[in-house]
């Protein structure tokens, strides 16, 4: 299984876009906790390379991660992190 941020080079069928998501909430007794982006990102990789063999693919390419602070009104912030990227499948 592989992972890229670019095109493959390579013969390969598109089988489906998948995404993922996972977030963590703010303590508040730490003001800066954006080193915790790092861990978010490792699981929603692991959570998109999950996806890509449940839907029989050899791997993902043009993967793109979002991060964002989210603000809730009467919540506290949640950090998110969004990756999707195209499964697929290389020809034989």
């Amino acid at each position: 299984m592989f992972m890229t941020t670019g095109d493959l080079q390579r013969s390969h069928m598109i089988k489906t876009v998948v995404s993922a998501t996972e977030h963590s909430m703010f303590q508040s007794e730490k003001i800066d906790q954006f080193e915790d982006f790092d861990g978010l990102i490792e699981k929603v990789k692991a959570d998109l390379m999950q996806k890509a063999a449940d839907n029989d693919g050899d791997g993902l390419i043009y993967v793109s991660f979002n991060t964002e602070v989210v603000r809730m009104s009467v919540a506290p912030r949640f950090l998110v992190v969004t990756g999707y990227g195209t499964v697929v499948k290389l020809a034989e």
